[in-house]
């Protein structure tokens, strides 16, 4: 079975990301390296358990390992610590030593939680990522950040944990509903945006047909996705530099996130499609970039069907000063400076602390009023 290979030449840490249609079948062929003794602990929630579990009992059988499973509830409230304790004691209870391997079987909650548990447990024990979301899978699998939510805030409980392989079998797409996909596909648009501008342009002919469930073009924006994440990642894994540029968009979703309350009036991958067609508007008002660039975003995205503007967030939000209030709580906050990813065109980013706060509220003042 055709399926493409991304390597993570992190040094004493390199692992492959493996990207196709079918990968859950042959999981034991990918995972028995891996493995001491033929057992592995799986951590998934109750809907994609319900849905993929018993296929991916199938493949690591397929290789005579033993798989034993933990079903936690689906939704981002579940990455708090009291999921986390019950993820933990579980694992402990299950016997899993320092050379076993957990697996992550879910989307970006259950990557980060499972992930997190893997680092923490027996001060750490290697874990394979295999993301069920597009989201999961061109994101938060790979590059080893791990974590939960805190009462204070999302993430702020974590660490860097790397992956030993990541599995995205780009079939299990299939069973996301339409607005999970486009969510996801938010993060795949930032890549080109940030990065590659030819891979911007190669969404805006494939996109719909990558929606519409086009098997090709989804394995090859996954890859190319996960390509420009390993690169970064491997040049900055701890977020010094250049790991940042991965948040482009990022500044004002955390802002809408927020002011949403996390729920599901905004998905993540919305918010960051509406974060970097923002991000695009106020690098074009600073100069930065051609008026055309923000337009050309914008368009892609209503092509998509997703959302583009704060107008397509259903409810109240706050006005401009109150979001402008919630982007200075973000963790990437440096010395009381709001940190921006900004760019100088289609597949240019770059990351900036000197942005003037009153042209930020200006820009989600007129997108405010467009509601």
């Amino acid at each position: 079975m055709h399926h493409e290979t991304v390597h993570v030449p992190l040094d004493g840490r390199a692992y492959d990301i493996h990207v196709g249609e079918g990968l859950l079948t042959q999981a034991g062929a990918f995972v028995a390296p891996l493995l001491r003794r033929k057992r592995v602990a799986v951590v998934t929630d109750e809907k994609v358990g319900a849905l993929h579990l018993e296929a991916l009992r199938a493949g690591l059988a397929a290789d005579g390992i033993e798989m034993v499973a933990l079903s936690l509830p689906p939704g981002e409230g579940t990455k708090g610590w009291p999921q986390f304790e019950r993820c933990v004691e579980w694992l402990l209870s299950q016997k899993v030593e320092r050379n076993d391997v957990v697996i992550a079987f879910g989307g970006g909650v259950i990557g980060d939680l499972v992930g997190f548990a893997a680092a923490v447990l027996r001060r750490g024990v290697r874990f394979v990522q295999i993301p069920t979301s597009l989201l999961a899978q061109v994101d938060s699998s790979v590059g080893g950040k791990t974590g939960i939510n805190a009462p204070q805030g999302k993430n702020l409980v974590g660490a860097f944990h790397q992956p030993s392989l990541v599995l995205a079998d780009t079939g299990l797409l299939g069973s996301l509903t339409a607005r999970d996909l486009l969510a996801g596909y938010g993060e795949v648009v930032k890549y080109g945006l940030l990065g590659d501008a030819s891979f911007f342009e190669w969404l805006e002919g494939h996109g719909p047909a990558l929606a519409a469930g086009d098997m090709q073009a989804r394995i090859k924006a996954v890859k190319r996705s996960v390509e420009m994440k390993a690169e970064i990642v491997v040049r900055d894994e701890t977020e010094q530099g250049d790991r940042a540029l991965l948040n482009l968009g990022h500044t004002f979703c955390h802002a809408l996130e927020a002011a949403t309350g996390y729920s599901d009036r905004l998905l993540h991958g919305e918010g960051v499609a509406i974060g970097c067609a923002l991000a695009f508007e106020l690098s074009s008002r600073m100069g930065l970039c051609s008026q055309e660039d923000p337009s050309r975003v914008r368009a892609h995205l209503s092509a998509m069907g997703m959302k583009v503007d704060l107008k397509d967030i259903d409810g109240d939000l706050p006005d401009a000063e109150g979001l402008l209030d919630l982007m200075g709580q973000d963790k990437k906050v440096m010395d009381g400076k709001l940190n921006f990813v900004l760019a100088k065109g289609i597949g240019s980013a770059f990351v900036t602390s000197e942005v003037d706060p009153a042209l930020v509220k200006n820009v989600l003042t007129d997108a405010l009023e467009q509601r």
